[in-house]
């Protein structure tokens, strides 16, 4: 997709003076930075929206930033936005997507403090980008290093259900024979699920957690592979246990795509988390108020090795792999969105 590698990104992060201020300055594998405010801790994400189904636009702007944000225990506050779009864009475009960025914004009590609005000849698509703010108290911040040898790793959501989603609201006739049509219609109606800020801030809230990370780009293979390096802690996940729906097969086979790629489809809206045995059952429950289910796919390890466990044969856990969502996305059926 568009991130670049970790090496590339280490040398831009590297240009960042160390301040004493920050709690959690910009690191690789935390998706939102954290600075003290008083006796509280503010936390701060930032995220751009491109590419997605025109009338969820404003939708997934606020979204993409709150759920980074509520996955360090903080509730989002206020945000600034910035709509940018091509020189021939016309103005009702722009009002449209205000209009849904506020009803958004409202939903979960967020205020909008500031923006820019913006026509560029540079620019070929519709672009905008959300910044998050939220306030946390020092014992309830969590961060992506945090997980514990002996931890659960959890996930909330079957695996890539943003990449079916979105690629049946934008390829609807291809979408339709590969599922039919009714799968199709269900599949819109699971927009919502690209976001994760409402249940990420109940298993906060609850102490239910000690990290979480939102499979985004890179899906699962990406997330884990972060939350073991940020903790330094090794993981075992048995393939077996991986909610992973028939559709995402019947997809899998369309694009002809092997099992690695699967698991790094990106998948925003679910959280992999590191969860104490013991709160095991009470994070059953919390998600079950929100209509999920709480998947145990392994553990956190107290050796470094990163185990894929598959047919009962131990494989290394992949490191990195490419993930397909851009791919898949841009097939050449696909319905315009703006």
């Amino acid at each position: 997709m568009g991130k670049l590698g970790n090496s590339q990104l280490q040398k831009l992060l590297n240009c960042i003076r160390a301040n004493d201020k920050v709690i959690v300055p910009p690191m690789i594998g935390y998706d939102a930075g954290v600075h003290r405010l008083g006796d509280q801790l503010l936390v701060v994400s930032t995220d751009p929206c491109t590419g997605v189904p025109f009338e969820w636009f404003g939708w997934f702007l606020i979204n993409y930033a709150a759920s980074d944000l509520s996955l360090f225990g903080a509730k989002p506050q206020f945000c600034t936005i910035n709509l940018l779009g091509p020189r021939s864009t016309n103005p009702d475009v722009f009002e449209k997507v205000m209009k849904q960025t506020c009803n958004a914004a409202d939903e979960q009590d967020i205020a909008i403090v500031r923006g820019h609005t913006g026509m560029y000849d540079s620019l070929k698509d519709l672009l905008g980008v959300c910044t998050m703010y939220g306030t946390v108290t020092p014992d309830k911040l969590i961060t992506s290093g945090n997980a514990k040898p002996g931890d659960l790793i959890m996930c909330t959501k079957p695996l890539g259900v943003e990449t079916l989603t979105n690629f049946a609201l934008t390829h609807p006739k291809t979408a339709t024979k590969i599922f039919g049509a009714p799968k199709v219609r269900e599949f819109a109606d699971m927009i919502k699920l690209q976001s994760c800020a409402k249940e990420a801030q109940q298993l906060a809230q609850a102490n239910c957690v000690n990290a979480m990370h939102d499979a985004t780009e890179g899906g699962l293979i990406t997330a884990l592979n972060e939350l073991s390096e940020a903790s330094n802690t090794g993981i075992t996940v048995n393939w077996e246990n991986i909610p992973i729906p028939k559709e995402m097969t019947q997809l899998k086979e369309h694009f002809k795509l092997n099992d690695e790629q699967v698991l790094a489809l990106s998948s925003t809206g679910t959280i992999l988390a590191a969860v104490p045995p013991t709160k095991k059952q009470k994070t059953r429950e919390i998600l079950k108020q929100q209509n999920l289910c709480a998947y145990f796919i392994g553990e956190f390890t107290e050796d470094k090795n990163r185990i894929l466990k598959k047919k009962e044969k131990e494989n290394a856990f992949p490191l990195t792999i490419e993930d397909a969502y851009t791919k898949i996305l841009e097939t050449e059926d696909k319905q315009a969105i703006a």
